[in-house]
């Protein structure tokens, strides 16, 4: 089996990897499906086109479908996927990558049939290697801070080079440089320019604004 990395289209260049778009992926939970056009137009121009909705919420697959329709320059994502029938869902909303917090083998077999670009969750060596055996190399690393942060992913980086992570879990605007400044961390994914007062109050300028904030955190 070949290498499975991550690519999914991007404005700038179709054959990017997905951890190369931009150093943040926001993971968002739409409660309202209505906020959902608004907050990725103020991502997207705050410079992070790469937008992970979880399968959190029962909105979750409209907004989707809404961004996907809307937001041409966003590129949409389903997160917290975790069974097939997600999977399915979630392509037919019109997601262009998906993120999983873990993964079975069942689980990684639709992900695969899918063929959209995905990172499977892991924290553990024993999931990365078997991962890597399969021809996976580009994987979410959570929960980030509660399974050893960037201690872990140091130590992983010599013994298994090929292995390239999108940290995620506890990671916020005070640490994510550490994260991005390991070699085998190409982008980390995190809540903070998505701050409740914000969204309630629908104030995308500063949504905006924290988004170019954190898409200038390049190592």
């Amino acid at each position: 089996m070949g290498a499975v990395t991550s690519t999914a289209p991007s404005p700038g260049s179709p054959d990017s990897s997905l951890l190369d778009l931009a150093p943040v992926i926001p993971v968002v939970i739409v409660n309202d499906v209505a906020d959902a056009v608004p907050m990725a137009r103020a991502l997207v121009a705050g410079g992070l086109p790469a937008i992970e909705v979880t399968f959190r919420t029962p909105a979750a697959a409209d907004a989707i479908r809404a961004i996907a329709d809307e937001v041409p320059d966003a590129v949409v994502g389903a997160g917290t996927v975790l069974t097939p029938e997600q999977v399915e869902t979630a392509v037919a909303a019109g997601s262009r990558f998906l993120v999983t917090p873990g993964w079975t083998d069942r689980l990684l077999g639709a992900l695969d049939a899918s063929g959209l670009p995905y990172l499977p969750g892991v924290s553990t060596t024993s999931e990365v290697v078997a991962l890597l055996e399969r021809g996976v190399e580009e994987m979410k690393f959570f929960p980030a801070e509660a399974a050893g942060g960037t201690a872990y992913l140091k130590a992983l980086a010599s013994p298994l080079p090929r292995a390239r992570f999108c940290p995620t879990g506890g990671v916020n605007a005070s640490n994510a440089l550490g994260y991005l400044s390991l070699p085998n961390v190409g982008c980390v994914g995190g809540t903070w320019m998505l701050p409740t007062d914000a969204l309630e109050a629908g104030d995308w300028a500063r949504v905006e604004s924290l988004a170019r904030e954190a898409a200038a955190l390049r190592r």
